[in-house]
């Protein structure tokens, strides 16, 4: 009988401690219960449900750096260049980053060739401030 409690403490024991989360200050986590979005984790120590809850995505809140392959673009007097693109960007919300887009870094990268090939030829106006 005292093996059994002494083993029942030893799993209730690795429970606790496999099931409780400190959140860094510069990423929150996406969770979910029985497979279907419940919250997001902010800054702090958390403890999940085990077995029904479970850590979907760990999403960095950091500014990012992306460099894309140049793209060629036509500008309005019918010269072909190639871009260089740079793209900044911080994720804001974790929940929309994980389910709002299959793949968000090729939406990114094509958002960007995309309002780059708009504003190369010429369908912009610059004013200054």
């Amino acid at each position: 009988m005292v093996y059994v409690l002494i083993g029942l403490c030893a799993v209730v024991a690795l429970l606790m401690v496999f099931n409780i989360r400190i959140v860094p200050q510069s990423e929150s986590f996406v969770i979910e219960r029985l497979g279907a979005y419940s919250k997001t984790w902010a800054v702090g120590i958390h403890v999940k449900l085990p077995f029904i809850d479970r850590i979907a995505n760990q999403v960095s809140l950091k500014e990012r750096v992306l460099d894309f392959d140049p793209q060629p673009v036509i500008t309005k007097d019918n010269v072909t260049m190639m871009i260089d693109t740079v793209v900044y960007f911080q994720i804001t919300d974790s929940k929309l980053y994980t389910y709002g887009v299959e793949n968000p870094m090729d939406a990114l990268e094509n958002l960007a060739a995309t309002t780059l090939r708009k504003t190369s030829s010429g369908n912009w106006s610059w004013t200054r401030p």
